[in-house]
């Protein structure tokens, strides 16, 4: 079983089990994250401070969806 995901993730990069980077750590709730697919430069700083925040276009993952969580934050699987 993986941590759970936990405020000090947000900022990090998502990628998929083959390393395919898929975006960041946008906020996290609970059991699940919202993960911003296209981050700007602006939102990376923000979210590496940790006032980033959800918007239309962020998709959600949660726990059970992860291989692990160290530096970057992997899924299972490929997307």
């Amino acid at each position: 079983m993986t941590a759970p995901l936990t405020h000090d993730d947000i900022g990090k990069t998502v990628v998929d089990a083959d390393g395919k980077e898929l975006g960041i750590i946008a906020s996290v709730d609970d059991d699940s994250a919202a993960v911003d697919p296209n981050p700007s430069l602006v939102e990376q700083g923000l979210a590496s401070v940790g006032w980033e925040s959800e918007d239309s276009e962020d998709y959600v993952v949660t726990e059970d969806m992860l291989e692990r969580v160290d530096d970057e934050v992997v899924l299972r699987g490929r997307l």
